[in-house]
């Protein structure tokens, strides 16, 4: 890649890094001012579930708006949120403000991801797209594995709130980086679309098409399963190893190190073992509802380690199987629009597993809901997979 596009892949990476510090910090603190994981179930729930409804409004956005302008506004307001949200806690406590902290991050990361999809397709046309997509999940990647170990020490020395604040900065330097990007000068005009239809008429088109393909809603389903799954996950994982397996956060962030690195294992296996597609599908999906009885079982912290691994590392396995089950079945034209829906209704599922959480789990025991979403996730897949 060229010496000019560093600024943008470095923003890339600190963005990225102030998201997932905040991804790892907000649960683990709400559990620690609560000391009970429904509380963290319902902060899922609230964080994720206008993150995933924002995205069709979010694609219409990028449509009509400048993707760059969208960009930098996404991280700006994510840095205001997180000044907002510490202030507020501090002022006048509770949980609410984090919770509010999330939701708010949660969108604004929505619409930022959307839109740098758009720069990179535009701003790169003259590249080799997966040469420069290889270098954003590089950058990506690296924020994945280091946000939560950057968390988790910082957090031993400094309160929490200055972790929010270096977040916050991370936000700022990021933008800082992409002004600093010569490369926007290359964005490429959005191609002609024709007459432009209004959202809510595009909005029903896509339904419409994902009632009428075949194999649309058996895809959606499968994904509703494995989201149960990561939303339950991700809900209680911060309560389950330093509460009931009484771990460290330390520990704690070391096993969000070791799911990223189970990510880049499984898609270095998948990218060089050719398996059919409905191979591909099948045996994540049947190791990702594995993973999800061995962490319900909670028989020892080495078997939850387990079974978040698979979890995590065969997830993105999923979702290769996923996208590329989309777009054999969609046709071109209709693909934008088609896919914001899905992208919509296949992760509902994962802010209704953090309310299951919030309402079924007790204290820092979540094994029984594991256990039970685990088991809508197997008769999901019995349903779907042998239709297919």
């Amino acid at each position: 890649m060229l010496v000019r596009d560093r600024a943008f892949f470095a923003s890339m990476f600190l963005t990225v890094l102030a998201d997932q510090i905040l991804l790892f910090l907000v649960p683990l603190v709400i559990f620690q001012i609560t000391g009970n994981v429904a509380w963290s179930g319902l902060a899922f729930f609230f964080e994720t579930l206008p993150r995933y409804l924002t995205f069709p409004v979010a694609g219409i956005l990028c449509d009509r708006i400048s993707p760059i302008l969208l960009l930098r506004i996404s991280r700006v307001l994510r840095a205001v949120a997180c000044i907002i949200g510490i202030t507020g806690q501090i002022l006048f406590g509770g949980v609410w403000w984090l919770i509010g902290l999330s939701a708010v991050v949660g969108i604004l990361t929505t619409q930022g991801m959307l839109a740098l999809e758009m720069v990179l397709v535009r701003a790169f046309a003259d590249q080799r797209f997966e040469k420069v997509a290889s270098y954003g999940q590089l950058a990506s990647q690296m924020g994945v594995v280091l946000g939560p170990l950057t968390a988790a020490y910082l957090m031993a020395f400094w309160p929490w709130e200055a972790v929010v604040v270096l977040a916050t900065v991370l936000f700022l330097l990021a933008d800082l980086a992409f002004m600093l990007w010569p490369g926007q000068a290359r964005m490429q005009a959005a191609p002609g679309t024709g007459e432009r239809r209004h959202p809510i008429a595009d909005l029903k088109h896509a339904l419409a098409l994902i009632w009428r393909l075949p194999g649309l809603m058996q895809a959606i389903l499968q994904a509703a399963g494995v989201n149960l799954i990561i939303g339950a996950t991700l809900a209680t994982a911060a309560a389950m190893v330093t509460g009931f397996f009484a771990q460290s956060e330390q520990v704690y962030a070391w096993l969000q190190v070791g799911g990223a690195l189970a990510t880049l294992a499984v898609l270095t296996l998948t990218a060089h073992v050719h398996l059919g597609l409905r191979t591909l599908g099948l045996t994540a999906y049947a190791l990702i509802c594995v993973g999800a009885i061995l962490t319900g079982l909670g028989a020892h912290p080495l078997v939850y380690a387990l079974g978040f691994l698979l979890i995590a590392g065969f997830d993105k396995m999923f979702n290769i199987y996923v996208r590329t089950l989309r777009k054999e079945i969609i046709p071109p034209a209709e693909f934008g629009k088609t896919t914001g829906a899905i992208i919509c209704l296949n992760n509902l599922s994962q802010p209704l597993a953090g309310l299951i959480v919030a309402v079924f789990a007790a204290g820092d025991d979540a094994r029984a809901v594991l256990l039970g979403l685990a088991a809508v996730m197997a008769l999901l897949g019995l349903a779907t997979f042998r239709r297919a």
